[in-house]
């Protein structure tokens, strides 16, 4: 039976294993990193959170690991439960015991973490994503209202798209860079810096949403599939030219990104920070 992975934060208790009977000499740190290298073997992890046993217990320390794919955490639980591991006592490792049928709410991942989890299943090279449009929604206003260029917010709207040529898939995202920005130093520069961060967390957004519509199938023999969700705003009837121009997208046919169109990204974008809203 195939399993299918979305790109939203892992909740269901099938991808969720806890381990104990962890020793406390490591310290905590290097113990979550002998975890992480451990268990990472059988598939991509989403986070490991270690903590330290209740006072009436011994000594130690237990830990929550959370899976992407639920067959991953099945395989990890039945190779490691019982065995040493990296110290010299065995391990207790079981999946998660919360009612299968208990609904959680989904939280999309952000857009690092689905990079991550698009090179994972379809390769480095397997995927690619480039800005269809990047517009600036502020500043002629507040220009004319003259006020002061520290002071102002630079908001962006993006347009995104993720490209599976493997699969003949395209899927669009858009993003705003919402809310203030925070206050930097007086002056030019940090009016450019904050411009710089408005763009990027438009873009952000705009990739996180285009993953959202991207299912992996990971069948029965190991091969992966897409499933392409597009929703109501996509399927919304829109002018030729504006599907043309601003969203266009393509399950039957590709063509190879241009080389101009990848390399303006460079141009704002910086290492990826993780969106407060996120869980881990």
């Amino acid at each position: 039976m195939a399993e299918l992975i979305s790109f939203v934060v892992p909740t269901q208790s099938d991808k969720v294993l806890l381990v104990w009977e962890l020793s406390a000499g490591p310290p905590a740190e290097a113990l979550s990193h002998s975890l992480f290298t451990v268990f990472s073997q059988f598939g991509l992890l989403y986070s490991v959170r270690l903590f330290p046993n209740a006072a009436v217990a011994r000594p130690g320390f237990y830990t929550f690991i959370k899976f992407y794919s639920s067959r991953d955490a099945q395989r990890a639980q039945k190779a490691c439960d019982g065995k040493p591991l990296f110290q010299t006592s065995p391990v207790k490792v079981r999946l998660g015991t919360r009612h299968k049928t208990l609904q959680h709410q989904a939280f999309a991942l952000n857009s690092s973490r689905c990079q991550e989890l698009a090179n994972y299943y379809f390769g480095f090279n397997g995927w690619s994503k480039r800005i269809l449009k990047m517009q600036e929604l502020s500043g002629q206003e507040e220009a004319a209202l003259a006020v002061p260029l520290q002071e102002r917010n630079p908001q962006f709207f993006c347009v995104v798209e993720v490209v599976l040529p493997s699969y003949r898939c395209r899927s669009p995202g858009v993003g705003l860079s919402e809310g203030p920005l925070p206050q930097l130093e007086e002056g030019q520069a940090s009016f450019l810096t904050k411009r710089k961060t408005a763009q990027k967390l438009a873009f952000q957004a705009a990739l996180s949403e285009a993953f959202q519509k991207l299912t992996i199938v990971v069948l029965d023999d190991g091969r992966i599939a897409v499933e392409y969700r597009p929703t109501e705003e996509d399927l919304d009837a829109r002018s030729e030219e504006e599907l043309q121009n601003l969203i266009q997208v393509s399950c039957s046919s590709w063509s190879q990104p241009s080389q101009r169109e990848e390399e303006c990204l460079s141009d704002f974008l910086e290492e990826e920070d993780l969106k407060p809203c996120e869980l881990h």
